[in-house]
């Protein structure tokens, strides 16, 4: 029995010995960095998304060439450490997210379109204002007198793509600057000699390449600051509640005159004019940008 007791207590010995062994060497591999910290790597991963969104998942902002809408993405004003040192004119990336005035700018993105783009410039002529619009490429192929008109009126031209592909910034700088290229020719083929000093990507999906190419072909990236998902064809009532509601001095506001049924969108400017004529100076952001 006593022999017995002893084999006993010398394997409990040895599997405590065992135990701590094995709990002192994972600790000294976590402090060298051989064992994953699950701390560490769920903050890699954030860092990741937040700091290098070209490697996010991009299958949400596939778009087909009829437009296909995803969210649009909200401007981001969290990048300065020191909120005081921020320009309240910048948004995500650098992009542009303010008329950097007292003044407000509304911008009609995926035109043009025989059925809408004309109606939206009667409304605009006859309250003298400007505006600034966001021409998709082929389309700007395909109606080049609307093109012409849109000059022709005093309006401020952004280039907004070839047919409208959300992922566009996803993809290789080669590509982006053979699309952003392909889109400005298609733009000068009917005016020549008009600037297009602004780039918007589509759905606001804003990468670091889609901004660097638009600046080396010298175009400024442009946000908005207001939404009122007019993309989304709410009805008049509500895309004119929200613009009338939301707007605020140095405002760049958000449309859209095709990509879809833009009718709602033209009958809310009939509201929309003279309530922001009467608080504020509507007009286009400069032709050769700021």
């Amino acid at each position: 029995m006593v022999g017995a007791n002893q084999v006993g207590a010398a394997r409990a010995v040895g599997i405590i010995t065992l135990v701590v062994t094995a709990v002192l060497g994972s600790a000294f591999l976590l402090g060298r960095g051989l064992v994953p910290d699950a701390s560490r790597t769920d903050a890699a991963v954030t860092a990741t998304g937040a700091e290098h969104p070209e490697y996010a998942d991009q299958s949400a902002l596939d778009a087909d060439p009829e437009h296909t809408r995803a969210p649009h993405a909200e401007p981001d004003r969290s990048q300065s450490a020191d909120p005081q040192e921020q320009d309240p004119t910048i948004g995500p990336m650098g992009t542009r997210v303010s008329t950097g005035t007292a003044g407000v700018a509304l911008t009609f993105d995926d035109g043009p379109h025989p059925d809408y783009t004309p109606q939206v410039l009667a409304i605009l002529r006859d309250h003298h204002v400007t505006a600034t619009f966001c021409v998709v490429g082929k389309n700007a192929q395909a109606y080049p007198w609307l093109v012409e008109q849109i000059v022709a009126e005093g309006h401020t031209l952004c280039n907004h793509s070839w047919d409208h592909d959300v992922a566009l910034g996803a993809r290789s700088a080669d590509w982006i600057r053979a699309d952003l290229m392909r889109t400005s020719e298609a733009i000068r083929a009917a005016v020549p000699d008009a600037p297009i000093a602004w780039y918007r990507q589509p759905g606001g999906a804003w990468t670091y390449s889609v901004v660097s190419v638009s600046r080396d072909l010298g175009m400024a990236p442009l946000h908005w600051t207001l939404d009122p998902s007019d993309w989304r064809a709410p009805g008049a009532s509500r895309i004119a509640a929200s613009v009338i509601n939301e707007a605020r001095p140095g405002s760049i506001v958000l449309l859209h005159d095709a990509g879809g049924d833009r009718q709602g969108t033209v009958n809310a400017l009939y509201r929309i004019l003279p309530e922001l004529a009467g608080r504020f100076e509507v007009q286009a952001l400069p032709p050769r940008g700021l």
